[in-house]
């Protein structure tokens, strides 16, 4: 069985699982079919993400080689360095954080919460991948290579968790959907989240085909960020596949991502639409969303089903995958570009 074969590698468990499946009631009734939400907003220390399940392998691999140091980066409003940093600490590590950009007037949103944590944050204004100039392999080799001479003797962890080790922890998770799913009766159902990194989307789609899931994944990128990401990730669900000892291969053609289409301008930049689903979804179900990552998924769900393209009639389920503190710093622009008073309240 998949869950005893995870079991062979260490994890510090971080958080209670399952995480809910929750009925959308208001917005299933307003797009005539039954909408589901995956609450890993919920989880990990530090205002929480779905980033947790990836975390609990890294950190019991860098427990065991007694490390003092853990070093990871991404963007400014990253949620993967927020809860690295918030676990770091819980666990008693030292955190630093990489930056590739210029310090910030103010610290706000997840730099706020790295603050109270007493992260090292290291900004360093050379740019480092994204904008799809580096693979994500090719950025992760690079900053390693940088940290070494930064921070001295320490555990690296990869942006985003992007690493077979980190993937596991979503090879877990669609074991747990499935069985939630099964016991809400729901079948053939799209499963659609954010891709920033992959990672997530590797470990889903590896778990999924192993168990002979009828979910279906969906990703869609929020980013543009990196070179092949496709290849990227079909390495990834591979090497996954062969590390938990059941090997199937995965060719860039069968990852199920949809690049650029909700982008936007670029990464953290909201847009109209993601805008529009954020306030949408507040006001009808009281569930809130981030503007970099899930809001620009969740528009892209709701764009989808509009124009037919998941089906008419199957389910949806939508993975939360956290992000509220960056929706501080970015709100106001969010009211002032989305429906905001023209929207009519539905409640």
């Amino acid at each position: 069985m998949l869950p005893d074969k995870l079991e062979r590698y260490p994890r510090i468990p971080l958080a209670e699982y399952p995480t809910p499946l929750e009925p959308l009631p208001r917005l299933s009734e307003k797009l005539g079919r039954r909408v589901f939400v995956k609450r890993d907003d919920e989880i990990g220390p530090a205002m929480g993400g779905s980033k947790t399940r990836k975390l609990e392998y890294f950190f019991a691999e860098a427990r065991a080689l007694r490390v003092p140091r853990i070093v990871t980066f991404g963007g400014l409003q990253s949620n993967h360095a927020r809860l690295t940093a918030g676990v770091a600490r819980q666990l008693g590590f030292e955190p630093h954080l990489l930056y590739f950009d210029r310090r910030p007037a103010s610290m706000e949103g997840n730099l706020l919460v790295n603050s109270l944590l007493g992260a090292e944050m290291h900004f360093i204004p050379i740019g480092g991948g994204g904008n799809a100039h580096m693979t994500l392999e090719t950025s992760n080799r690079l900053v390693r290579w940088l940290a070494r001479l930064l921070v001295g003797q320490h555990y690296f962890i990869p942006v985003g968790g992007h690493s077979w080790l980190g993937g596991l922890g979503y090879v877990r998770a669609a074991v747990e959907i499935e069985r939630q799913a099964r016991e809400l009766g729901i079948e053939n159902a799209w499963l659609v989240l954010a891709a920033g990194t992959g990672g997530t989307l590797a470990g889903l789609l590896a778990g999924l085909t192993l168990i002979k899931s009828n979910l279906r994944p969906l990703a869609i990128d929020v980013g543009r960020l990196w070179k092949k990401f496709p290849e990227s990730i079909a390495r990834m669900a591979t090497r996954i596949c062969f590390k938990i000892g059941q090997a199937h291969s995965f060719t860039p053609e069968q990852i199920p991502i949809l690049e650029g289409n909700y982008v936007g301008v670029g990464y953290a930049l909201p847009t109209r639409e993601c805008a529009d689903a954020i306030i949408r979804l507040a006001r009808l179900e009281g569930l809130v969303l981030d503007p970099v990552y899930t809001g620009k998924a969740f528009a892209g769900l709701l764009d989808l089903m509009e124009k037919g393209e998941l089906g008419s009639d199957e389910p949806v389920i939508f993975l939360h995958t956290g992000g509220t503190p960056s929706l501080f710093p970015l709100g106001q622009n969010l009211l002032e570009t989305g429906l905001g008073p023209t929207f009519t309240n539905p409640a």
